[in-house]
């Protein structure tokens, strides 16, 4: 079985190490990173909005002179990162993906995410391409190119965070930094075949960073070891130094880990569900104590959600006026979901977040009794970008893509996607699911179910 973390793949933890023993340097890691970019047959003009070449080599030769002198600020010193072009960025104009932002005024100043990679020594490779305002699960962008899946280039990537994705799996970041509103950065990095973190949405500040849903958006890393994602996540949490390695890996033998049998399981393709299956097997003969469990109350989300969900109306309200001034040049399918929230009446809104903080607080007992939950990742595995070629088309699979992510922020817990198709397959997540505010637990029991995976048979 694939594992996240395969001896061949570059992880921080690995770099890192060839770093302190002087087997490379960052300015060695920046020119490959910038020349896997800058291939014209590779994807780096999709990948990318903006490619920081000259200050990423600045800071590379800055971090090897400071490694010379003895100093290594964190894991990720030295290492190129890409940031999702959402973020703000000292002195460039955020687009989101957008061309509609083109005349907004310049950011003065670094979102804090972006401040704490830049002081834990991390270099900014560059800004990734998106999925429009980040309203989609999808990854196509008709502004900037649709960067193509890895596995097979005519592939969607997933969204939003598609460049985010794709910078890492073509060695063009060792992480990426995205944002997760209802799946943007489990989905693509699943149908990518990489780790991917979403956090208790208040682990990590938001500022800074153009809004898609206030009460939904959550940011976290996607990289090739959940090792990686949890060094990035503790930098950007505003972790203490001394816990910005990764947490160790705790044995899967002996926990408990529910598969919430309800509408997330409905419509898998063969492939997906084979590959769950088969990782379960694979953690139940490792130890572990894989308990089916029907859970109802997921099934109340597409209901409470009716009147139309908290992310379109969130959106709506800071894209109005923009709409008004510059809608003819959104991405018109965008456009129309945002749009499509302006009925929405405040005792609609404030009835969905009450039945939303109702829903939480119900399955919270249900599921205390669990270390962890388990689900598939996205239903189905990438589709081909010409499949979403009509409107309907579009629609339905971006609902499908959708679903199972979308419904972990809807509970604001934290999740993190570890990819368990067999080499060559097309990728498939596993998406291990923890409760709110339990992320560095979470994180140590994915990293002891990524090595139970990757363990020989």
């Amino acid at each position: 079985m694939a594992a996240a973390a395969r001896p061949s793949t570059p992880t921080v933890l690995s770099l890192a190490a060839d770093l302190a023993a002087g087997r490379t340097s960052s300015r060695e890691l920046v020119e490959a990173a910038l020349a896997r970019i800058a291939d014209p047959a590779g994807e780096g003009a999709r990948i990318f909005t903006k490619v920081y070449a000259d200050s990423a080599r600045e800071a590379a030769d800055a971090q090897d002179r400071l490694r010379a002198a003895g100093y290594g600020a964190s894991p990720l010193a030295g290492l190129p990162v890409s940031i999702k072009d959402l973020f703000d960025v000292a002195g460039d104009i955020t687009l989101a993906g957008s061309r509609a932002l083109d005349d907004t005024p310049p950011a003065a100043r670094d979102a804090p995410v972006v401040a704490r990679l830049r002081a834990a020594g991390a270099v900014l490779i560059g800004r990734t391409n998106m999925t429009e305002f980040a309203f989609s699960g999808v990854g196509i962008n008709p502004h900037f190119g649709t960067p193509g899946n890895p596995h097979d280039r005519r592939l969607i990537p997933g969204g939003s965070s598609s460049g985010a994705a794709v910078s890492v799996a073509d060695c063009g970041a060792i992480v990426g930094i995205g944002t997760d509103t209802g799946g943007s950065v489990r989905i693509p990095a699943a149908l990518c075949g990489l780790v991917g973190f979403k956090p208790t949405q208040r682990r990590i500040p938001r500022d800074g960073a153009a809004p898609l849903s206030t009460t939904l958006d959550s940011i976290g890393p996607l990289a090739n070891s959940v090792a990686c994602c949890a060094i990035a996540d503790a930098v950007m949490a505003g972790e203490p130094p001394e816990a910005w390695g990764p947490p160790p890996p705790v044995s899967v033998e002996g926990l408990r880990l529910g598969v919430p049998r309800s509408h997330v399981f409905d419509d898998l393709a063969p492939a997906v569900a084979d590959a769950f299956a088969t990782a379960c097997s694979t953690l139940s003969r490792a130890g572990a104590r894989i308990v089916d469990r029907p859970l109802a109350e997921l099934d109340e989300i597409p209901a409470i959600n009716a009147a139309g969900g908290l992310a379109p109306i969130e959106a709506y309200a800071w894209h109005r006026d923009l709409l008004a001034r510059r809608g003819d040049e959104y991405d018109q399918r965008v456009r129309t979901r945002i749009e499509r929230a302006s009925g929405m009446t405040a005792v609609e809104y404030i009835e969905l977040c009450a039945g939303r903080a109702d829903l939480i607080a119900r399955l919270a007992p249900r599921t205390a009794d669990f270390d962890a939950l388990l689900m598939p990742t996205v239903a189905i595995t990438a589709p081909l970008i010409a499949a979403f070629a009509r409107d309907q088309d579009y629609r339905r699979l971006n609902a499908l893509i959708l679903r199972n992510c979308s419904a972990i922020n809807f509970l604001d817990r934290c999740a993190i996607t570890i990819p368990i198709n067999t080499p060559g397959t097309a990728p498939v997540g596993l998406m291990v699911v923890g409760e709110h505010g339990a992320d560095r637990r979470l994180l140590a029991l994915a990293r002891g179910i990524e090595a139970a995976l990757a363990a020989p048979e």
